[in-house]
């Protein structure tokens, strides 16, 4: 670990800071070699897709398509380093529960697969036959399929995720949970009800004929870098790029592209953001609403400002939408907002001057309580112009995890439509279970009550990425077992069941040969709809560790027999999982030789032609009323009180720590730190340097503590602090979650500070 330090970062995104990151992750992985030629077929058509984010490939791309990200997520995959079962001996789960996520994961890959003995407090080695013995004895002497959980990961490919769906809903359950309920889950319902389809419906060629991109909530530079090279491409051509986001992130400001030799040369960058407003945590959808206000005021002095003919032949319910609008005071959007009214209409006119406008937002958005309602005032003000279904103009939810779009579309999801569970009977002939069953939240009620004993993650840490983290690991304590799929050690696997797997598996990264030596190709979707194919180029870590599939289909073989499906078919040859897969799920014909071209191919989207099946066959208006507070107001009420936004540090990926800095935040060789507004610190009595624990709410009984993060002076609105996670994720209520999406409120949660008990 490096000195802890906090300075102030000056410099873009990127450039030579990004390059020299990038050459520290190689050679501490121990196979720098190895790993420079894997970059060179990092999301290339002969290569393999990035285990990271969900940005799209460019049709023409260069021989570098990858980001100082990307090089993290794959030399963490492809480390020398192995978890082999003599540490399991020499380390106890007690002793490990004391390290933190980045020395978990930074032991390396594990190698064999491991049982847990309780009388010990160590986890063994266990044969491959007698760990897929044990998963389907454990859920074949359940009461109720439905008390089993099979919680799956935005990393699993849509093989996986198509046998994942096939075992549980034969076995008797919808019982999914998946990450895609702790981000994006708001996204997919607000675009089902307004546009009839939960994806966003631009193409990455749509960024090259934009006349502005709006960003809402996110932070490229870090969480999706390559998204970067985009916006810059289109900021170099004059289009205008409006941020709006909480904090001011380095990468929506100045970006130096590493692949411009000319520019490094000269240290020089670009202009991201042409305009970069900061709205209170929580304050998006008043912000919109002013921008609407603005609108309608200025089409009915000037005319020619609204597309009329767009909204008369592909909408409903402007009218409504419009009476909403012009009743809401501008006191309260300012207020709610934390922007001012002249800074609203300067985002306002910039939309006006565009006649193809794209949307773009991530978590900032998402991972609020009116999150659904937010989403749709954005959509409002798109079909307000006309920006859906013509080049260079649409929507843009930027996804998290390389497939974890691709997920749903494979049936991950615990309320599937009875369109999809009618393909499944017609294809398989058997019934298919129709209740629903829980998502990631309420999977953690149905183990803390009791209802649900057996839980399978397929990829992910479970433990780490939810909320409430105390309530979380107590519930998985109480289930009959726990099961992990893995590639590295983490958290999830200290908190086990009264019996536990770790199950090692091969890695993005790595040639998923079977016994006829036949390389095996798998699939992605891309945060753009692009499915495309993805091929690994090492060997294994081990020669120990099984793929997703052939995990999944023994346990499946075991549990249903074969008579309705052939599992040893599905493992031997992944294209017989694709015919399945074509057989049931529409835009999916051909699967097997289109997804062989080299850029794969693009699903579509309704929106994208203009249509929309929302039943009226028309775009609905929302005419939702602002929230009366978000929760910045209601802490106002509340002496000593704030708002904490959890985010991730530059050197981190969800719940995955590469490392302890946060380069374009200044922060160095630490993460326990929160940062906070100059006024805060005034009001509260705190000074940069000084160590305090957060308090979370304790209204239900739970006691909810943070202990020792160092105050750090930063740009953010007042009553509005932030802080990385997981660490902060004991902070969050379980009950506190969006209306609709039941996705924890990561960005709204109420805190208060106490000086530390400990010494720095």
């Amino acid at each position: 670990m490096s000195k802890e330090r906090t300075f102030e970062y000056h410099h873009p995104a990127a450039g030579w800071g990004a390059l020299k990151s990038v050459s520290r992750f190689l050679l501490q992985s121990r196979a720098p070699v190895t790993n420079v030629r894997a970059m060179l077929k990092l999301n290339q058509p002969d290569g393999f897709d990035c285990p990271g984010c969900a940005w799209g490939d460019p049709e023409h791309g260069s021989s570098f398509e990858f980001c100082e990200n990307g090089v993290k997520a794959v030399t963490w995959e492809t480390t020398a380093k192995r978890v082999t079962p003599r540490f399991f001996a020499r380390y106890s789960v007690s002793e490990m529960k004391g390290w933190d996520d980045f020395r978990l994961e930074d032991q390396g890959r594990l190698t064999s697969p491991m049982r847990y003995n309780a009388d010990t407090n160590h986890y063994e080695p266990i044969s491959w036959e007698a760990a897929y013995d044990l998963m389907a004895d454990h859920l074949r002497a359940l009461d109720d399929p439905n008390e089993a959980l099979f919680y799956t990961s935005g990393k699993a490919c849509n093989e996986s995720a198509w046998v994942f769906q096939l075992l549980a809903r034969l076995y008797g359950t919808n019982n999914m949970p998946d990450c895609s309920n702790m981000c994006h889950e708001a996204s997919g319902a607000a675009l089902e009800d307004a546009l009839g389809s939960g994806k966003g419906s631009v193409l990455l060629e749509d960024f090259e004929q934009a006349e502005a991109i709006f960003t809402f909530g996110q932070n490229p530079g870090t969480n999706h870098p390559r998204m970067l090279g985009t916006l810059r491409e289109a900021a170099d051509r004059g289009c205008e790029i409006v941020a709006f986001n909480t904090l001011k992130e380095r990468g929506l400001e100045r970006f130096a592209d590493p692949q411009r030799m000319l520019e490094m040369a000269r240290a020089g960058s670009g202009q991201i953001s042409s305009l970069y407003l900061c709205p209170a945590l929580g304050g998006d959808m008043a912000a919109a609403r002013g921008m609407a206000k603005v609108l309608f005021e200025r089409d009915a002095q000037q005319g020619n400002v609204i597309d009329h003919d767009f909204v008369a032949r592909h909408t409903d319910g402007l009218a409504d939408w419009q009476q909403v609008v012009e009743a809401t005071s501008w006191a309260d959007i300012e207020d709610q907002s934390g922007l001012s009214r002249d800074e609203i209409t300067s985002a306002a006119e910039v939309y006006m001057r565009s006649s193809a406008t794209i949307f773009c937002w991530a978590m900032g958005l998402t991972q609020h309580e009116h999150s659904v309602i937010t989403i749709r005032e954005l959509v409002n003000l798109l079909l307000l112009k006309g920006n859906i279904g013509k080049p260079g103009a649409g929507t843009c939810p930027v996804r998290g995890h390389s497939n974890v779009q691709g997920d749903r579309t494979m049936g991950i999801y615990e309320k599937p439509s009875p369109g999809f569970l009618d393909a499944l009977e017609a294809y398989y002939g058997v019934p298919m279970p129709r209740e629903h069953g829980v998502d990631t939240v309420d999977s953690i009620r149905a183990m803390r009550d009791g209802k649900a004993r057996v839980f399978i993650g397929l990829a992910g840490n479970f433990a780490r990425a939810t909320s409430d983290s105390e309530v979380c690991e107590q519930a998985l304590s109480g289930c009959n077992l726990t099961v992990h799929i893995s590639t590295k050690l983490n958290r999830s696997h200290l908190v086990t069941g009264r019996d536990a797997l770790i199950l090692p598996c091969i890695g993005r990264v790595e040639v998923d040969r079977k016994a006829d030596g036949q390389a095996q190709l798998i699939t992605v979707e891309d945060s753009m709809s692009m499915v495309h194919g993805s091929s690994g180029i090492h060997k294994p870590a081990s020669k120990a560790l099984r793929s997703e599939v052939e995990i999944l289909t023994q346990v499946a073989e075991r549990l249903l027999g074969n008579e309705v499906v052939d599992w040893a078919s599905l493992r031997a040859d992944y294209d017989v999982i694709r015919e399945h897969i074509a057989g049931v799920v529409p835009g999916f014909n051909d699967f097997n030789q289109r997804v062989r071209e080299p850029r794969g191919f693009w699903l579509g989207n309704p929106g994208a032609e203009r249509m929309f099946p929302t039943g009226t066959g028309l775009a609905r208006f929302s005419a939702a009323a602002l929230p009366k507070q978000v929760l910045h107001q209601k802490m106002r009420e509340r002496t000593g009180w704030l708002t904490l936004q959890t985010l991730r540090s530059h050197d981190q990926y969800n719940t995955t720590v590469y490392g302890y800095n946060d380069r374009y935040r200044g922060v160095e060789g630490q993460r326990q730190v929160i940062f906070l507004n100059e006024q805060d610190m005034t009001r509260l009595g705190v000074e940069a340097g000084e160590f305090v624990d957060l308090i979370g709410d304790d209204s239900d009984g739970q006691v909810r503590r943070a202990n020792h993060f160092k105050v750090v002076r930063y740009d953010t609105p007042a009553g509005c602090a932030a802080a990385y996670y997981p660490e902060t994720n004991p902070l969050i209520p379980l009950d506190s979650v969006g209306v609709r999406s039941n996705t924890p409120n990561s960005k709204s949660v109420a805190i208060r500070l106490e000086r530390s008990r400990r010494l720095a």
